[in-house]
């Protein structure tokens, strides 16, 4: 075989890389169209000096918050004296680097769920609905959440589940057998007749012969984790939410394999709640249904007897949208049974990299000013605060930076809730702002999609909220005089 000489390859080289020096020059930055195809090629500047991977310096934002030992000083004994979920108090925060935007009417919806909160610390019992993309997946961010606001004011368990989960939860353990199928307002397949419920997401089993008299057996099986937060491993009251019965439907639920209880779901059609009650947390539950016709199971609540059910509901590729996906009737009775005072929403973080100019922000900005209304209007007594998408980047000629209309996509969601009474709280200035996602990822904070929290950023950031959440319940506490 005959050896190219080495200069040959060099002046091949230096070759190549002059033709492509060409086009460097004269294409324009952000490239142009040909033969329905984008072609863009590396700015002159770019062949001689490099882009630089900028960071911001995240050291003051991380070391300036204590997420440890958040599991301390729980009062609950194991025995339910009606009292289960009794708060520790303690000191909340006063001020806050990243305040709540409020504007006057969002600070008067604020102030009565407040008042509401304070009933719930000396006995009542509300909910928090947290509402959001998969930046809450698996109770990432929710479960911090509801410890602090359970520790503070009372509350115990993890609250609402869905009837058939597939995400990874630290909050609970459960298993389904393989006859259940799950169905989402936000991801197909869905419900024909929209009855999920507040959770937006129902299962119903899948019957072995419907030309059969012979019932088709199904079961839903849940149980404590000890991975959880220490309020909500512990609880005293288990429902099961369901609607849409209308065959006979006999369940049995079990304790650690032990029979404990007997009974028939109402197969009236409507949505009822099957309440059980225990004197300390029950083991491993598993509730066995028999049908010739399978129910609509909307969900399971985990919870104690007095205080705040923090109840997540992640949508994993929701851009909120979904919302007002659910018959409006049941979603609206659901939130009633649960006494829901505040709604907590958390989306924007999947539709950032669509956005092709304002116009498309302005247009995704109003469809979830549409969403806060419709909740509104259903559960005219709730509060709600909004939480903006998290700093995210994408990788442009070899560094990784802000989604350019990220910044704009935050800017227009907090004038939305200036209009709608909604609150606000910028995640992305809490984290930093522009380029503070590299840093995170960086210190373990984020993961390497440079989108999504690790378990301790999430700490990080939830901990920032609920500094912001009690400074804002602080300044009302000073304006109510302290009463």
């Amino acid at each position: 075989m005959k050896q190219i000489r080495p200069y040959k390859v060099l002046l091949f080289l230096v070759l190549v890389l002059s033709l492509l020096m060409i086009p460097s020059a004269f294409i324009p930055k952000d490239g142009i169209d040909w033969m329905g195809v984008r072609w863009k090629f590396l700015p002159w500047e770019r062949i001689w000096v490099a882009k630089k991977q900028e960071k911001k310096n995240i050291e003051k934002i991380v070391g300036a918050v204590d997420t440890t030992n958040i599991n301390q000083a729980i009062k609950h004994t194991g025995q339910s004296s009606g009292q289960a979920g009794a708060p520790d108090g303690g000191n909340m925060a006063t001020e806050s680097g990243n305040p709540l935007y409020l504007s006057k009417s969002a600070e008067e919806r604020l102030a009565k769920f407040f008042a509401a909160l304070q009933s719930a610390a000396t006995g009542q019992k509300i909910s928090i609905f947290h509402y959001g993309d998969s930046q809450i997946e698996g109770d990432r961010m929710t479960g911090y959440i509801r410890q602090r606001i359970q520790q503070q004011f009372g509350g115990i368990g993890p609250g609402f589940i869905p009837a058939y989960n597939v995400y990874p939860t630290m909050s609970y353990k459960q298993t389904v057998s393989s006859n259940f199928k799950r169905l989402t307002a936000f991801w197909p397949p869905k419900l024909t007749s929209k009855k999920y419920g507040a959770l937006l997401s129902a299962a119903t089993f899948t019957i072995t012969d419907p030309n059969s008299a012979t019932p088709t057996e199904a079961w839903i099986e849940i149980t404590p984790s000890n991975a959880a937060y220490a309020r909500a491993r512990t609880y005293t009251q288990v429902k099961c939410y369901y609607n849409s019965c209308v065959a006979p439907c006999a369940v049995k639920v079990y304790e650690n394999d032990k029979l404990i209880h007997e009974d028939s779901l109402i197969a009236d059609g409507a949505a009822h709640v099957l309440p059980l009650s225990f004197e300390k947390t029950p083991g491993k539950l598993r509730y066995v249904f028999s049908s010739t016709q399978s129910p609509v199971f909307s969900g399971f609540s985990l919870e104690g007897d007095v205080g705040v059910q923090v109840n997540n509901v992640a949508m994993r590729g929701s851009s909120g949208h979904d919302l007002s996906s659910s018959e409006a009737a049941l979603f609206a009775q659901m939130h009633r049974q649960a006494d829901t005072k505040l709604f907590i929403l958390q989306f924007g973080g999947n539709s950032v990299h669509t956005f092709k100019d304002s116009s498309g922000v302005r247009s995704y900005v109003g469809a979830l000013k549409n969403r806060i209304g419709y909740i509104q209007k259903l559960v005219p007594d709730a509060a709600i605060i909004l939480i903006g998408p998290s700093d995210m980047s994408r990788l442009n000629e070899g560094i990784f930076e802000t989604y350019p209309l990220l910044p704009y996509t935050v800017d227009c969601m907090r004038k939305m809730c200036g209009d709608t009474g909604a609150a606000f709280w910028n995640l992305y200035a809490a984290m930093g702002g522009y380029n503070s996602m590299p840093s995170w990822v960086e210190q373990g904070l984020a993961g390497k999609d440079y989108i999504h929290f690790s378990p301790r950023g999430a700490s990080i950031a939830s901990e920032y909220f609920y500094e912001a959440f009690g400074a804002a319940y602080s300044d009302w506490l000073s304006k109510k005089g302290g009463q």
